[in-house]
């Protein structure tokens, strides 16, 4: 190698490069299996259930690269932390056993990263069965599926209170109130529901049954995880 080269990258991992590749070929098998116990686990209760699989993946990846680069260099674990630390705490993972999932995908790929898999396996196989015990059931999955904010903005009257319950009683098995806040100077308010829908119910009835209602302004049904 010419000398520039070896200057420049001097700080060059002392590992043989077939090393790195089996280390980070290995965090990529580790992730997927991962990525087979959430499933077999959360199914889709899971609100990331789309990009959240390619996320743990990917993440078993990027930590085994990470651990390469730090090495034994105390200044760059540090770097590593605070630079995690903003990443987890700028992401929104609502549901607890996911950022479970999540410590689990780092501490995997550290493992391959470390030339561990000893402990990866083990730990593999002891988080699959505690997993396993916890696993979620098909009822919290439907649940899950029918997990709805709904938003009704009206004129506050004691007996509409009655009547908006009536009305959502026939599209759902559950109503839990989040919040109210006044709105337009206070001759209004905004109420937030986080209700379960009825398998047989209809979204444009249930906002039409809503709107009907004498003093009712406006209402909105969003998916539960897209409210901030």
């Amino acid at each position: 190698m010419p000398d520039w080269l070896q200057q420049t990258f001097g700080n060059a991992p002392t590992e043989p490069w077939r090393t790195l590749v089996a280390r980070l070929v290995a965090a990529l098998l580790l992730g997927i299996v991962v990525v087979g116990i959430h499933r077999a686990t959360r199914g889709r209760t899971s609100d990331h259930s789309t990009t959240f699989p390619a996320t743990l993946v990917m993440l078993c990846v990027l930590i085994a690269m990470v651990t390469q680069v730090i090495g034994d260099n105390f200044a760059r674990a540090f770097s590593l932390a605070g630079v995690l630390s903003i990443v987890r705490f700028r992401t929104i993972v609502r549901d607890t056993k996911d950022t479970a999932f999540v410590i689990f995908a780092v501490v995997v790929g550290m493992s391959a990263g470390a030339g561990q898999p000893t402990v990866a396996l083990i730990g593999l196989a002891t988080v699959a069965i505690a997993a396993a015990i916890y696993r979620d059931h098909p009822h919290e999955a439907a649940k899950v599926l029918h997990k709805k904010t709904l938003i009704v903005k009206l004129t506050w009257t004691p007996e509409l209170e009655t009547q908006l319950r009536d009305a959502l009683s026939k599209h759902v098995s559950e109503v839990h109130s989040l919040g109210a806040s006044t709105i337009r100077q206070g001759s209004a308010m905004e109420l937030h529901y986080r209700v379960i829908l009825l398998p047989t119910a209809s979204l444009p009835q249930l906002i039409a049954d809503l709107n009907h209602l004498e003093g009712v302004l406006a209402a909105e049904l969003r998916a539960e995880h897209s409210e901030n």
